[in-house]
């Protein structure tokens, strides 16, 4: 009897023994499981920017481009020039694409003289201080931006003095170009056509109330970096026209403000009425205009 006791009793505890292992298997099982966790998709990163629409891109609207073309004169086929200055007024409707915030000119020349890429030229003789527009004297890079920055005087209240501080640059104050052009009969082609020598800047002399030119660049310097400068085009957004054809194609508005004389005098010293000015312009522009047409009349 007490070995049948021991017997039931020691199968108790096997059984037990085995209940208890099924029992904390399942439990480990379970809680791997719970553990898993479900794999996450990876979005892969596209290898090519997607084309964001039809219109030019800025990299393309702002960068190279190629100059337009213009037909080499040489010296010896030059039969005839005339030397004209014209202002051209950014306050014209056609002119003003020069002045967008986009596309502004003044800041396209200050920039790549600032980084030295172009050179300015003093508008005046520094010993004589008359007027020039040659290429003698070229002005160091802080001379050009202090001439285009300009002065603000400071007035002390206390002690009344003035003072001039250097001031800043204001898009803005450049409401005008100038640009010095020769017109020149190409024997060789039988052609008269105009060729910009240079371009100037003008600011407004609140002294003297005259638009005077703060520094002159040589325009064929300049054109490689006009060239790759577009201009805004409020009509189409994909335009290809850049500042250099803006110019070499004539698209411009402008008035002659002088022209060669033996007494270098400007059409305002000449003409005090700004009515008779503009009239005198005309016949100038009318005068090349007989020129080209004689050279056909046999």
């Amino acid at each position: 009897m007490k070995k049948i006791t021991l017997s039931l009793a020691f199968m108790v505890v096997v059984t037990a023994g085995a209940w208890a292992q099924n029992t904390g298997n399942n439990s480990t099982n379970g809680s791997q499981t719970q553990k898993v966790e479900p794999e996450k998709t990876v979005r892969k990163t596209p290898k090519v920017k997607p084309k964001d629409g039809y219109a030019m891109e800025k990299e393309l609207r702002d960068t190279a481009s190629e100059k337009a073309f213009l037909p080499v004169i040489k010296d010896e086929d030059v039969i005839y020039t005339k030397r004209v200055w014209r202002d051209i007024d950014l306050r014209d409707t056609i002119n003003g694409v020069l002045n967008y915030p986009k596309s502004r000119l003044i800041e396209v020349l200050i920039t790549h003289v600032r980084n030295e890429e172009l050179t300015a030229y003093n508008p005046k003789n520094p010993k004589t201080l008359d007027d020039v527009d040659g290429f003698d004297f070229p002005l160091d890079t802080a001379d050009a931006l202090r001439l285009a920055n300009g002065v603000v005087n400071v007035t002390n209240n206390k002690t009344g003095t003035v003072t001039q501080v250097p001031g800043e640059f204001n898009p803005e104050l450049f409401k005008k170009y100038r640009i010095k052009e020769d017109w020149v009969l190409d024997g060789k082609r039988g052609v008269f056509e105009p060729r910009i020598v240079a371009i100037a800047p003008l600011k407004l002399n609140d002294q003297t109330k005259e638009w005077q030119p703060v520094f002159w660049i040589a325009y064929e310097e300049a054109r490689d970096i006009l060239a790759t400068k577009r201009l805004f085009n409020s009509l189409n957004d994909s335009s290809p026209l850049s500042m250099d054809d803006f110019f070499i194609h004539r698209l411009f508005s402008s008035h002659i403000v002088k022209e060669t004389n033996a007494g270098d005098y400007k059409v305002k010293d000449l003409i005090s009425d700004p009515r008779e000015r503009l009239l005198e312009s005309e016949r100038i522009k009318k005068k090349m205009a007989d020129m080209e047409q004689a050279l056909w009349e046999y």
